[in-house]
């Protein structure tokens, strides 16, 4: 053979004859620099140590009580270098000693294919993946029943979309939450327990959660009030890397304040409002772009939205609905505008509306609302200098 080219085969059987090598590991050393997606600022990078990342993946695993170690099969189109993949697609399979059915990209008619072929048990992904699947105009030619257990996280699943995802499948979709800053998975609906559409469910085994106020972070908040969530647990991160600023405002007396307004019921299930930065004041009223979007996904016509705040001289700010309506569809902003105002307070209902084929997404599927915002924003500066 030529010198520098090796037998696969030959290289595995010299392996077996070394023992394996030493090396010490310090559960608190940093084990990745895991960067934030930006989404809503600049990219920084979380410092996650061993021990975050194992507690992270043994509390996925306990929770997935119904998995089989040695029988499941992991369909894996998250990427691996994204903090959500890393954990729940693929550390967690290795830790169940499940096969990993990957792909390179989400692509809906690969991913059919090979639902079809290779019968995954386990998907997890985000919600424009389900939307995409249950949306195709040929879904009903493959076979994807397998699919016993999704995981959905990275954005907000829409009530609606879940129910059709669900019906359509057979399969139970768990609605979960997670920040980078935290391995990712704080809280998870239970899969065989009571879930509640709509919540992100139950902290994990080991986490701690509680709402305060938005004003000084300081008031712990009573179930049904909405404020700021703050977790503490064994998988949150040391801090930023190069960043004691932004770690010190972010990591408080042992809790991580995530920038997401929630709430909490009487049974202890938490719910996600919103960003802290993608709230809009309409007036002086606080309006919440994922209660919108929740209304307008029931509308028959539409297949995806996206509200954003724009600047507007009276109101402050006013309510814009990015727009993508299901295939052969029409319909007018009118008609959005109008069935907003029917469905919920007229404050909160769109003024603007803006059909669109696509909206800006990022690796992982989630819609890049600060993306949109920027471009209304630069509109905006360009009309202001004509």
């Amino acid at each position: 053979m030529a010198e520098g080219i090796y037998d696969y085969a030959e290289l595995l059987e010299r392996g077996k004859r070394q023992p394996p090598p030493s090396v010490r590991v310090d559960l608190d050393e940093v084990a990745l620099l895991q960067y934030t997606g930006g989404t809503t600022g600049l990219s920084k990078g979380a410092m996650l140590t061993h021990r975050n990342l194992v507690a992270d993946v043994l509390q996925c695993v306990i929770w997935n009580c119904d998995a089989v170690r040695g029988q499941e099969r992991m369909f894996a189109v998250l990427p691996f270098f994204h903090v959500y993949g890393m954990t729940v697609a693929m550390n967690e399979a290795i830790q169940l000693c499940a096969t990993i059915v990957m792909l390179p990209r989400f692509n809906v008619d690969d991913a059919l294919e090979a639902i079809n072929l290779y019968q995954p048990t386990r998907f997890p992904g985000v919600p424009t993946m389900y939307m995409a699947i249950m949306n195709h105009p040929e879904v009903n030619k493959y076979n994807i029943s397998s699919i016993r257990v999704c995981s959905s996280g990275s954005a907000p699943m829409p009530i609606e979309a879940q129910r059709r995802f669900e019906e359509l499948t057979g399969a139970k979709v768990s609605e979960g939450y997670g920040l980078t800053e935290a391995s990712p998975v704080t809280h998870a609906n239970p899969f065989n327990g009571k879930r509640k559409i709509g919540s992100i469910g139950l902290p994990r085994p080991d986490v701690d959660a509680k709402i305060v106020d938005l004003e000084t972070g300081e008031k712990d908040l009573p179930p049904g009030e909405v404020g700021e969530l703050c977790i503490r647990g064994p998988q949150v991160m040391k801090g930023y890397w190069n960043r004691p600023e932004e770690t010190r405002k972010t990591l408080r007396d042992g809790w991580l304040y995530t920038g997401d307004i929630g709430r909490m019921d009487e049974e202890g299930y938490f719910y996600i409002v919103d960003r802290k930065k993608d709230m809009i004041i309409c007036s002086g009223y606080n309006v919440y772009p994922r209660e919108i979007e929740e209304v307008l996904y029931q509308h028959p016509k539409i297949e995806e939205v996206c509200i954003v705040g724009v600047p507007d001289p009276y109101r402050g700010e006013t309510v814009k609905a990015f727009v993508i309506l299901k295939e052969k569809e029409q319909a007018v902003p009118e008609e959005i505008i109008e069935y907003c105002q029917r469905n919920m307070a007229k404050y909160k209902a769109p003024t603007l509306v803006e059909f669109r084929k696509e909206l800006p997404k990022s690796h992982v599927g989630k819609v890049l609302r600060k993306i949109l915002r920027e471009e209304e924003e630069t509109k905006k500066s360009s009309n202001r200098l004509k």
